[in-house]
C-alpha cells in the first residue's frame, strides 16, 4: 500500500498502541503521538515536489484506517491521525486527504455514531477537519489516468484491526429480529383463526417452534460471544509468541556473551602463561 518504507508500519504501531490503550479520547492519542515524535514523518524531504508525493502517500495511507471493515476504536484512532497529519504537514498549500463520494455516506453515519456515543472529542475532531476544508471529494477513491493501465493493489488488512462484526451480525440485525417477531405473532394468531379451538392452534399446523424468534437471538448472541472469544485468543497467541520470541533473543544474547568472556578469558590467560617468569 505505502511507497514509503517503513510508514505503514508506523501508522499500525500507533493505532495498535492506541488500541491496546482502550479507549478512544483524543487526550490519550495525543500523548501516543508525542510519545513518538510522530510530527517528525514529514521531516527530512526538501523537494517541494516530492514533499507534497509524501504526504498525499501518508493521507491516503491513513485514511484507508478510516473506512470499514475496520473497528469502531481503530477509525476514531484514523481520524486523530487524520487530524495530526493533515495540521503537521509541510505543504503549502496543504495536501487534502481524499475522499470517494460512494465513501461519504459511511462516513456520515460514523459522525452520528460519535455524537450518539458521546465522543464528543472524535466529534469535534471532525467538525474541525471538515470547517478547515481538509476533504478532497472525488468520483473514485485513487486518481485515474486516461489510457493507463494501472495494477490494483489489494489492501492487506491487518487482523486485529478488523471489526468483528460479519454477515451474521449485518443480517440479523434488531430490526430484523423485531420483525420477524411481528410476523410469527400474527402467523400464530391466522393459525387461531382457522383451528377448531380458537384460543390455540391445531397441532397439525405446528409447523415451526414456538420460540423460533427467542432461539434464533440466542444464536446470534452466541455466535457474537464465540467471534469475540476467537479475536481474544489470536490477541493473546500473538503476544505469547513475540513474548517467546523475545526471550530466545534475549537467551541467545547471553548466550553468545558468555561465549565471548569465555573466549577472552582464555585469550588473557595463554598471553599471561606466555609471559616468562
Amino acid at each position: 500500500m505505502s511507497a514509503v518504507p517503513g510508514l505503514q508500519a508506523d501508522c499500525e504501531e500507533l493505532l495498535g498502541a492506541f488500541q491496546q490503550a482502550d479507549t478512544v479520547r483524543f487526550e490519550r492519542f495525543a500523548e501516543l503521538w508525542r510519545e513518538r515524535r510522530f510530527h517528525t514523518v514529514f521531516y527530512g524531504r526538501i523537494r517541494a515536489l516530492e514533499r507534497n508525493k509524501l504526504t498525499k502517500k501518508t493521507l491516503e495511507l491513513a485514511q484507508q484506517y478510516f473506512l470499514p471493515p475496520y473497528a469502531f476504536q481503530i477509525r476514531v484512532g484514523a481520524l486523530y491521525l487524520l487530524y495530526g497529519l493533515y495540521n503537521t504537514q509541510l505543504c503549502q498549500p496543504k495536501q487534502k486527504i481524499r475522499i470517494a463520494l460512494k465513501d461519504w455516506p459511511e462516513i456520515q453515519k460514523f459522525q452520528q455514531d460519535l455524537i450518539d456515543s458521546q465522543h464528543y472529542d472524535a466529534a469535534y475532531i471532525f467538525r474541525r477537519l471538515r470547517l478547515a476544508r481538509a476533504f478532497h471529494f472525488t468520483a473514485m477513491p485513487k486518481l485515474l489516468h486516461y489510457r493507463t493501465k494501472k495494477k490494483i493493489e489489494e489492501n492487506e488488512f491487518k487482523e486485529e484491526f478488523k471489526d468483528p462484526s460479519n454477515r451474521v451480525n449485518s443480517l440479523i440485525t434488531n430490526d430484523v429480529l423485531e420483525e420477524l417477531m411481528n410476523i410469527h405473532d400474527h402467523y400464530q394468531k391466522m393459525k387461531c383463526v382457522i383451528s377448531a379451538d380458537k384460543s390455540q392452534p391445531d397441532k397439525a399446523l405446528s409447523l415451526i417452534k414456538d420460540d423460533f424468534v427467542v432461539t434464533l437471538k440466542d444464536i446470534t448472541l452466541e455466535h457474537q460471544e464465540w467471534q469475540q472469544n476467537r479475536m481474544k485468543l489470536f490477541l493473546n497467541a500473538k503476544e505469547t509468541d513475540e513474548t517467546e520470541n523475545k526471550k530466545k533473543d534475549e537467551t541467545l544474547l547471553q548466550s553468545e556473551g558468555s561465549e565471548r568472556a569465555s573466549a577472552l578469558a582464555r585469550i588473557k590467560y595463554r598471553s599471561y602463561s606466555a609471559v616468562p617468569e
